[in-house]
């Protein structure tokens, strides 16, 4: 017959399972263990979710939530879009200020200012803008290593001529050089003049180039919004767009800008798989 003295040297033996389960516990403030795999770090412990929203192994990209505050800003842009478009349509009293400036003649006015207004707007045009933009983002993808910045440039740039490209061909509205009728809107004309694409494009470009400057996104956004106001301006200064134009097409390309968070993901995933199929 055994002790109670000898009994109570016997370490007592927890059963596996349980401990098991305390093994597998999260420490708090600790980032969870991943298990090795055969080409490099595996899949989290049973249990453990992997916080990465996309990875080299997942089919499909995740989808981030939309703050309220970015939420509520693209509601809010949306609207005047849309408030533009319908002032436009019925002919309301934002018709009459685009002719109320454009019987201004705003360039015989301010001659002066012709010549290097001339030059300015050169900023806000597709090709030029996009060979500027390009050059610094080749720079910097290649220092990081890697295309996204390429690649964010290309789905804003796609995503600005589908949306503006389709209204354009919608209203088929002429510029005030071209319009006929005094007071008229002058839509569904055969013309590709509203939203200004001079406007949205100088947004798009230059606000893609402030989103993607990390450490300067600030100083870069205000560069990048004080370049397409002048942009805008001065396409209501040469005649070449109405005044409803310019802020349909300021509203358009910040539309762009804010839907670029959500279209990460699917950057992410397009740079996986060219990064594998040139690796092959």
């Amino acid at each position: 017959m055994q002790s109670r003295s000898t009994a109570a040297r016997i370490p007592r033996q927890e059963p596996e399972r349980r401990t098991a389960e305390r093994r597998e516990l999260p420490v708090p403030g600790r980032t969870p263990a991943r298990l090795p795999g055969p080409t490099g770090p595996g899949p989290t412990r049973p249990g453990l979710t992997d916080p990465s929203p996309t990875g080299p192994d997942r089919g499909e990209p995740g989808w981030p939530p939309m703050s309220r505050r970015r939420a509520a800003l693209f509601a809010g842009t949306f609207a005047v879009y849309l408030l533009v478009l319908a002032g436009v349509l019925l002919n309301t009293d934002l018709v009459d200020l685009d002719w109320s400036v454009r019987l201004l003649r705003p360039y015989e006015r301010w001659p002066s200012l012709e010549p290097l207004l001339n030059s300015w707007v050169v900023v806000g045009q597709r090709g030029p803008s996009a060979i500027a933009a390009f050059a610094w983002l080749l720079w910097r993808a290649r220092r990081l290593g890697r295309l996204r910045p390429l690649l964010v440039m290309g789905v804003a740039l796609l995503l600005l001529n589908v949306t503006v490209g389709a209204v354009k061909i919608v209203t088929g509205r002429l510029g005030p050089h071209y319009a006929q009728y005094v007071g008229s809107p002058e839509l569904f004309s055969g013309g590709t003049i509203f939203p200004s694409g001079h406007t949205a494009n100088a947004v798009v470009t230059w606000g893609v180039l402030a989103y993607l400057a990390v450490r300067w996104r600030r100083t870069g956004a205000v560069i990048a919004a004080a370049t397409a106001c002048s942009i805008g301006l001065t396409t209501v200064y040469l005649g070449t767009h109405w005044v409803s134009d310019v802020l349909a097409g300021w509203a358009a390309g910040l539309l762009v800008l804010l839907s670029l968070p959500l279209l990460e993901p699917l950057v992410a995933v397009a740079e996986q798989r060219l990064h594998r199929r040139f690796a092959r």
